[in-house]
């Protein structure tokens, strides 16, 4: 593993972690803030019994450490490379990083080097000026909490002006495209960025605030026992997600993941891959499209059984 944020967020937490102990400031309530500041919610399941149980022998039992000096976590020629590499990538210019640091470093690897099959082939035209404008602008607004004045054309290919108060952008894997979820005084509205002709902010921070959002995220609970090394598998492949998660005992955990209801169907589909290791709970809704699906997927097979015995 070169780089990743996943686990690159476990040595940063570590490195706070020994720096607190060299201070004299560690105990387990600031151990575990400085997991939670610097890691996900659910590190503290990994992290802490690792160190009180000595496994990583950092922290001794009484929050003490025999380093002497502070880490520091310098980039190697490796990790140069890699982040190179990925500034290559055109939706970087999006956020306008500073990476004049790298301009002597030759990248790891080039787009060209890498071959999609599972993505959609209409992705957002990252690189189009006026699509570069239109993200700035909004991400801006959603900063510094500024309404906007949007223009776009709708699934149907009609143009529609409103004004809004962005409050969130995310980015779909799958569809290679941004959306922006913009409230109004009565409704949200989420929109792909590649559909609006015109966006431009006016008013004030409290004019945007005289907008509400009504969005309420959806959520699944699920139970899994941490057999193949599946407690892993599973927060690595939901790391995209908010979620929490709880130890219940016996390599026994409980799991909420939040959602966007638009992503619901491919939940599902993701939930459903990691077989009798994971049991859905609540609520009711998501437990009976489990249930539903896998009425569907046993009502192919026997079709298909059906069809290869006549």
């Amino acid at each position: 593993m070169i780089f990743h944020e996943i686990y690159g967020c476990y040595y940063k937490s570590i490195a706070e972690i020994i720096k607190l102990a060299i201070e004299g400031r560690l105990d387990r309530n600031t151990l575990k803030q400085a997991i939670d500041s610097n890691a996900f919610s659910e590190s503290h399941l990994e992290i802490i019994p690792a160190i009180t149980n000595q496994k990583w022998q950092l922290i001794n039992k009484d929050f003490t450490t025999p380093i002497k000096n502070a880490p520091t976590l310098p980039l190697t020629t490796l990790e140069k490379r890699w982040l190179k590499a990925v500034s290559l990538d055109k939706r970087i210019a999006l956020f306008d990083v500073d990476l004049s640091f790298l301009d002597d470093t030759e990248p790891l690897f080039m787009p060209d080097n890498i071959k999609f099959f599972d993505k959609c082939s209409d992705s957002d035209p990252f690189d189009d000026p006026l699509y570069v404008r239109h993200f700035k602008t909004m991400l801006k607004a959603i900063k510094d909490k500024q309404a906007v004045n949007v223009s776009y054309n709708n699934r149907f290919g009609k143009h529609k002006s409103f004004n809004c108060s962005p409050y969130k952008m995310e980015y779909s894997e799958k569809d290679d495209k941004f959306r922006v979820y913009t409230a109004s005084h009565h409704y949200t509205k989420i929109l792909n960025m590649a559909s609006i002709n015109e966006c431009i902010p006016f008013g004030s921070a409290g004019n945007a605030n005289t907008y509400t959002v009504q969005e309420q995220p959806k959520y699944v609970v699920f139970e899994l026992t941490d057999e193949r090394n599946s407690l892993e598998r599973v927060l690595l492949h939901f790391a995209g997600f908010k979620k929490e998660a709880e130890a219940l005992g016996n390599a026994r955990y409980k799991v909420k993941l939040y959602y966007d209801k638009n992503d619901e169907a491919e939940i599902v589909i993701r939930i459903l891959s990691f077989g009798q290791h994971v049991k859905v709970t609540e609520p009711d809704s998501f437990v009976q499209l489990i249930r539903t699906k896998l009425q569907m997927q046993y009502d192919f097979s026997q079709e298909k059984r059906k069809m290869f015995d006549d």
